[in-house]
């Protein structure tokens, strides 16, 4: 099998480890294998792939949309590095407000999978990043939310001595307690 996938305590957050085949050409790895996904657990059609470029210290999150267009996400850093987090907001889950972090680079060539119902954010690490995610919906405005990125009741850890460089619209997120429409 390609990969390796680890499980969180956070049930269906998956740690997604590609087999690599180097040589002295570069490397080979499949980056996504439906068949390996789904014996896994992991049974999205992925709708959308999407591809980010930051600067050190940009902090994007967290997002997700809100049903019927919730989307599941397969991140992926393809340069630099970031720490990716993923926020547990499925209101009926013993998890609820609960998060992960991972830290996906482009050295250990690292996936993390999303699944719907949790909002997704990252940090850049490195001078620049570059992230390819895949999206089991496609983007939709009128679905789009977020949740502050610090909101002091899920307390996420981004481990960072810096202050992150936000959206307008990242700055202004309501907390998980003030979302009404989970």
């Amino acid at each position: 099998m390609p990969f390796e996938f680890k499980k969180y305590e956070i049930s269906d957050v998956q740690l997604v480890i590609p087999r690599v085949f180097p040589d002295e050409r570069g490397f080979f790895l499949e980056g996504y294998k439906k068949s390996d996904f789904m014996a896994n657990g992991i049974c999205d059609e992925f709708n959308q792939d999407n591809h980010s470029k930051s600067t050190k210290g940009v902090l994007r999150g967290l997002h997700y949309q809100k049903a019927p267009k919730a989307q599941a996400k397969l991140v992926r850093c393809i340069r630099g590095e970031i720490l990716d987090v993923a926020v547990d907001i499925r209101k009926n889950s013993p998890t609820f407000g609960s998060w992960v972090a991972e830290k996906l680079t482009e050295e250990n060539k690292h996936m993390l999978y999303i699944p719907s119902g949790f909002a997704h954010g990252f940090v850049v690490l490195s001078d620049e990043a570059e992230i390819l995610y895949k999206a089991s919906s496609e983007y939709s405005k009128e679905h789009d939310r977020g949740i502050l990125w610090n909101d002091p009741d899920i307390n996420v850890q981004w481990n960072i001595d810096f202050e992150p460089v936000l959206s307008e619209k990242d700055k202004k997120q309501p907390r998980l307690k003030d979302v009404e429409d989970l």
